[in-house]
């Protein structure tokens, strides 16, 4: 399943709970379901901001790349040199 189906899927069971808790009129089960919301919202968030790093990291290997001439057969370096640089973790 890829990202963007996954993103779907995760958006539509938020609004399927959110929908559920408003004709809930039990506490226990209003609070339960609000924390399933909760996660599920979470996780949505998370895997935005992964994808959103992806992109981010994908940007600078390339530029990278560029600046370094093209080269084949690089790329990894370039990825893990991105990663670095964009977590801070420049220890080179």
């Amino acid at each position: 399943m890829g990202q963007s189906s996954d993103r779907r899927k995760i958006e539509r069971q938020l609004e399927q709970a959110k929908r559920l808790a408003s004709g809930i009129s039990d506490q226990t089960t209003y609070q339960r379901l609000r924390a399933f919301v909760e996660e599920l919202s979470e996780g949505l968030r998370r895997r935005i901001a992964a994808r959103r790093s992806r992109q981010e990291i994908k940007a600078r290997a390339h530029e990278l790349w560029e600046q370094h001439g093209r080269p084949a057969g690089r790329d990894l370096e370039f990825w893990l040199q991105a990663e670095r640089e964009l977590n801070g973790d420049e220890t080179e």
